[in-house]
């Protein structure tokens, strides 16, 4: 029993730090005014309303970084019902974000940096992309639509529905604040259309806009891992996360996003250590799927999470490839991977 506590607790762990290490922190700003890449959170202002849902959605992508505010929420989820304060501040084009349950077990996550920043989400540029660029990323791969309008935290909002477009990602409904696009009310559903969790402010304490520039993440390049993702689905590509994975040379972790999902890859070593009981396991509303498998001659442990359907996880797992030039043979990884009892 107690092995198995202490497997459950890894896996916890480990997915916990998946979902953490999506945030990644850049280096702070000495001295006021954004040097580098930077966006001026005043265009916001001088823009007009949107008139599309994918208008709506762009201009929540930035409104999540230019308003500064303090907010009460509540999530609900699989694993019950929990309530945070959540805060929002901007200082020398730096953000910083804190959200701290306000029940059950005291956790605090905190991120302060520049704005993060997909790549590869155009065509043949692994660039960062810009708010925009997601969007016509995301356009080939879900349907936005807003239906209809509602209130939330006493502020009307417009509802925007985003539905996949195949049965490999999970379903979104968005209530956007009218004035600020801020999202006050979220709602995952999965491949069946069940809502899996919602996430709701109950309180927005006077948003304002940041009268100022923000900082965005340079484009940066990762070096590749000996091992790659057979198979991923449609639209998820690899980007330049920098993971506290570093720390531990043997395991390696890409993360891989669509623009909305996102899915955290790991490869390390079996021996001697405590291992993660293969199957699929979930936390929360994420998924894992655990496979122990050789890669390059060695036994290892692969492990894809995130918020997805189990069987995309399992597929995902099951197909990546070692490098030929590095004693693997991807070809054969893919068709046909060896299990490790």
């Amino acid at each position: 029993m107690a092995t198995r506590r202490t497997r459950t607790a890894r896996l916890a762990a480990t997915l916990l730090a998946g979902a953490i290490l999506l945030l990644p922190v850049q280096g702070m700003a000495a001295t006021p005014g954004v040097e580098g890449p930077h966006f001026d959170c005043a265009e916001l202002a001088d823009g007009a309303p949107p008139d599309s849902a994918r208008g709506w959605y762009e201009r929540s992508l930035w409104a999540n970084h230019c308003y500064v505010y303090q907010a009460r929420a509540v999530r609900i989820g699989v694993d019950g019902v929990r309530t945070l304060a959540l805060s929002h501040e901007i200082r020398d084009g730096i953000e910083r974000e804190v959200a701290r349950f306000l029940d059950g077990p005291a956790v605090v996550f905190e991120r302060q940096g520049r704005v993060a920043r997909l790549a590869g989400m155009a065509a043949g540029r692994p660039a960062p992309a810009s708010p925009a660029t997601i969007v016509d990323h995301l356009a080939g791969l879900y349907r936005l639509q807003i239906t209809g309008e509602d209130r939330i935290a006493g502020r009307r909002t417009v509802r925007l529905d985003i539905e996949p477009l195949d049965e490999l990602r999970y379903g979104h409904r968005l209530w956007l604040d009218a004035v600020t696009a801020l999202p006050l009310k979220q709602m995952l559903l999965d491949e069946r259309g069940r809502v899996i969790e919602t996430f709701q402010i109950t309180e927005l304490r006077d948003p304002r806009l940041h009268r100022g520039e923000i900082g965005l993440s340079p484009a940066r390049r990762l070096p590749a891992p000996p091992w790659r993702p057979g198979w991923m689905p449609e639209g998820f590509v690899a980007q330049p996360v920098e993971t506290h994975a570093g720390r531990r040379p043997e395991v390696g972790h890409r993360v891989y996003g669509d623009g909305l999902a996102t899915l955290s890859l790991f490869v390390e070593p079996l021996e001697n250590r405590d291992l993660l009981i293969p199957g699929v396991h979930r936390l929360g509303v994420s998924n894992a799927a655990v496979l122990h498998r050789q890669l390059g001659g060695r036994p290892r442990q692969v492990v894809a999470m995130g918020e997805l359907p189990p069987e995309v996880l399992r597929r995902v797992v099951e197909a990546v490839e070692w490098h030929a030039d590095d004693g693997g043979d991807p070809g054969r990884e893919a068709r046909r991977p060896e299990v490790t009892p």
